[in-house]
């Protein structure tokens, strides 16, 4: 696995942690961060800050592209690596949108149901294309 898949899980640790917890998104990553157990990385803070920083408008295209489910009936292993994904799509220039979509996948397959790996790569597919066309 390489850094940046781990930094991602780790993302998406928090995230679903935070979901679980009630909290706001990203709202067990200052504890997190005090712990440093195991430690977290800039990305991995970066990550968790932009989805959180940008929650309305990610979740809010996650809706439009969205074919047949809500956000709140998705998984939540799926709902956080697609909040991910759609950030590194949108304003990770560093990230080709290639990339993200690829590593959602590949998280999906490795942690969330046998269905979720293609639905995650069709919904970001549709992300990609709306991106494109604005």
């Amino acid at each position: 696995m390489g850094a940046r898949t781990r930094y991602r899980k780790r993302a998406l640790d928090i995230l679903f942690e935070s979901e679980l917890q009630g909290l706001p998104p990203g709202g067990s990553l200052a504890e997190r961060r005090e712990t440093n157990e195991p430690p977290i990385n800039e990305y991995t803070v970066g990550l968790v800050e932009g989805v959180a920083a940008h929650l309305e408008q990610i979740d809010a295209a996650l809706a439009e592209h969205s074919t047949g489910w809500s956000l709140d009936r998705m998984p939540g292993v799926d709902r956080n690596l697609l909040r991910i994904a759609t950030y590194e799509i949108w304003f990770a220039d560093d990230v080709p949108d290639a990339v993200a979509v690829s590593e959602a996948v590949e998280l999906a397959r490795e942690l969330s149901t046998d269905e979720s790996p293609g639905f995650v790569s069709g919904l970001l597919s549709a992300v990609v294309r709306a991106k494109a066309a604005s």
